[in-house]
């Protein structure tokens, strides 16, 4: 559960978005809220990028959507550390590996146009050297006491 005292820095304050634009927001928080949650059975569907979305949506629309995502027990933590410092911790990092790995020779072996695989291989080609890049601890003075 995320600490009421926890040093994140707060989001800044934004106006409300017309309701049309606040509804597509919602929407798209709970589409890749849902997406997330499956893409943590499927090895082919990414989590924390899209939990990182449901939640960037869910500040520009639902407060309490918001609040239950970095109340939640396993996104909490993962959105208050990308929050402070950008981090991705290693096992995540590894997952994402493996996955994209698997995810490429599945595409190598079905997909009857190897460019569509080799195009899909060289973008996650690039997430990964993207993700490597990321910390993966906080900084020792952003650590939270306890």
């Amino acid at each position: 559960m995320a600490d009421p005292s926890d040093p994140a820095p707060a989001l800044p304050a934004t106006a409300a978005p017309a309701a049309p634009v606040r509804w597509l927001l919602i929407g798209l928080a709970l589409t890749s809220l849902v997406l997330g949650i499956v893409g943590l059975f499927l090895p082919v569907l990414p989590t924390v990028p899209f939990i990182l979305l449901s939640a960037w949506a869910a500040a520009r629309s639902s407060p309490k959507l918001l609040a239950w995502l970095e109340a939640h027990s396993a996104f909490g933590p993962m959105l208050s550390e990308w929050r402070r410092g950008g981090v991705v911790r290693r096992r995540a990092k590894w997952l994402a590996t493996l996955t994209m790995s698997g995810s490429a020779v599945i595409m190598l072996l079905t997909f009857p146009k190897r460019w569509v695989a080799l195009a899909a291989i060289a973008v996650m080609a690039c997430v990964l050297v993207w993700l490597w890049r990321r910390p993966e601890k906080l900084p020792e003075a952003d650590v939270p006491p306890g």
